[in-house]
């Protein structure tokens, strides 16, 4: 009679989910919550003078924070507006537009 596979096929496919579940979590998860982790710590350590960039675009410098997780952002001289913490999303610095090369150095 034929001799059914060895029970060491389950085993091999359990090490391989395994190491899929790793890969998965090394290239897809872990680094979605540093940068998570990152930008939170950089919208905590928000200051007077820190030049932004919101979500929908808006360009501005924080005037003042507030504590009701707000901040008072100035678009143009004399002219603010009211926005939530969690509507930043970059820090708007001369990087931004500098080329690849100038950059890295």
């Amino acid at each position: 009679m034929m001799d059914p596979q060895g029970k060491g096929g389950s085993s091999g496919t359990l090490i391989m989910m395994g190491l899929m579940i790793l890969v998965f979590w090394l290239f897809m998860i872990r680094p979605q919550a540093k940068k998570a982790k990152k930008q939170k710590e950089f919208i905590n350590n928000l200051q007077k003078g820190d030049k932004i960039v919101t979500i929908a675009g808006i360009h501005g410098k924080v005037n003042k924070v507030n504590d009701d997780a707000t901040l008072e952002l100035e678009t143009s001289p004399g002219s603010y507006m009211k926005i939530e913490r969690s509507a930043i999303s970059m820090e708007w610095t001369a990087n931004i537009n500098k080329p690849v090369a100038e950059v890295k150095k």
